[in-house]
């Protein structure tokens, strides 16, 4: 009987020990203890079970809105650099027919019937007349637009950098070196294609200069024939 008393004598000091703990871990916030309306979560560190509302600060709001803008302006670039190639390459295009077109008309200079000269002319003029009035203006046009887009692209870059939003600065300006590169190829074409019709232009000056003496030199020795009959 003694010895049983002396458990119970010492449980109930451990209950009370047990009791005071954690009377005193509770006042003191350890992350050890669960309080009432509490969850705990990684290295025991309790939480509101209520969710914490998402900081929305003006900076984050500016980094936002900064990345909405470069997207839009880099969408916008895209579109007018396609605008832009697909028109220089037409125009590259109908430059090229121009050249093939008026050569035929040089090789045929005294060698075709008059009204299959006609003909080439012809489409010689019609083909002069869409370069200057409907593909060169294109050109210049979507030229305009994506001049004005890139510019916009540049000042949505800076906006992003100096409002924090970095990652959407570097996409944007990617885009630009993406546009201009593809851009300035088209150029190229456009231009390679000018030289040779400057080029053909300036042989089509001396094929007829050539051609005008070979009438003249013609009309002499008839009008000597003629005089020499008389």
């Amino acid at each position: 009987m003694q010895a049983v008393a002396q458990v119970l004598s010492g449980g109930a000091a451990c209950i009370r020990l047990l009791s005071i703990s954690e009377s005193v871990l509770l006042s003191k916030g350890e992350p050890g203890v669960q309080k009432s309306g509490q969850k705990r979560v990684g290295h025991g560190l309790a939480v509101p079970f209520t969710q914490q509302i998402e900081n929305l600060s003006y900076d984050s709001l500016i980094i936002r809105a900064a990345s909405v803008v470069t997207d839009s302006s880099s969408t916008l670039l895209s579109q007018t650099s396609l605008a832009l190639v697909n028109a220089l390459t037409d125009y590259s295009k109908a430059v090229q027919t121009r050249i093939i077109v008026q050569r035929r008309y040089l090789a045929s200079l005294g060698k075709r019937p008059h009204q299959r000269k006609i003909c080439f002319l012809a489409a010689i003029n019609a083909q002069r007349a869409e370069l200057a009035t409907d593909r060169l203006q294109e050109c210049k046009r979507f030229e305009t637009n994506w001049i004005n887009s890139v510019n916009l692209c540049k000042m949505a870059a800076e906006a992003a950098q100096s409002s924090g939003a970095d990652q959407a600065s570097i996409t944007v300006r990617a885009s630009i070196q993406v546009a201009q590169s593809q851009v300035g190829e088209a150029r190229k074409l456009a231009a390679t294609a000018d030289k040779k019709l400057a080029e053909t232009k300036a042989e089509e000056i001396q094929r007829m200069a050539e051609y005008v003496a070979f009438l003249d030199g013609e009309e002499h020795e008839v009008h000597e024939a003629y005089l020499r009959e008389d």
